[in-house]
């Protein structure tokens, strides 16, 4: 689902650690954003960024062309929240972390369905990056950089999760 905006309204943001419904992978699913710092206890499932090139834009990725995200990854056995970061932009995007920001934590909480329990968090950043020429090796076939003030319009949200989204855009100053 694309939305043509963020939510602006002040009073519609989510505040720190307050719970958002996301239904996902059949269940019924919590997200909390937690400020940068002490971690969320939870699973550690990577990292995800917003992208942004020196020419004010935000990278997308895309695995069919139609529905565009953020570029994210899960961590590889001992990496940092950092390391993270740095390998999966390359990975997913073709993109050279410059200055990295972490805006904070999303925690997941799998409340029904398969996953029942299961308790999920990721790192959420603003990142620098310079873009290589597209190559793509691994599981992401398309690249995209759009102007920030087109992001709302261009980023696909899963239904459910735009005050995530929002309070990210708007932590990482884009929104």
């Amino acid at each position: 689902r694309d939305l043509h905006s963020f939510p602006t309204r002040r009073s519609s943001d989510l505040a720190d650690f307050e719970e958002t419904a996301v239904p996902a992978t059949g269940g019924d699913w919590r997200m909390a954003w937690h400020p940068p710092g002490e971690v969320p206890p939870g699973l550690r499932h990577g990292a995800n960024a917003f992208c942004v090139t020196g020419g004010d834009e935000v990278v997308l990725i895309s695995t069919d062309g139609a529905r565009w995200g953020w570029p994210g990854g899960r961590p590889e056995d001992g990496e940092s929240w950092e390391n993270t970061l740095r390998r999966a932009m390359l990975e997913e995007a073709c993109a050279v972390v410059g200055e990295a920001r972490m805006l904070g934590f999303v925690r997941s909480r799998c409340l029904s369905g398969a996953e029942q329990g299961r308790v999920l968090v990721r790192s959420i950043w603003r990142a620098e990056v310079s873009l290589l020429p597209w190559e793509p090796e691994f599981e992401i076939p398309f690249r995209k950089a759009v102007p920030v003030r087109e992001l709302a319009r261009q980023l696909w949200m899963e239904d459910g999760a735009a005050p995530i989204y929002s309070r990210a855009a708007r932590e990482a100053g884009i929104a």
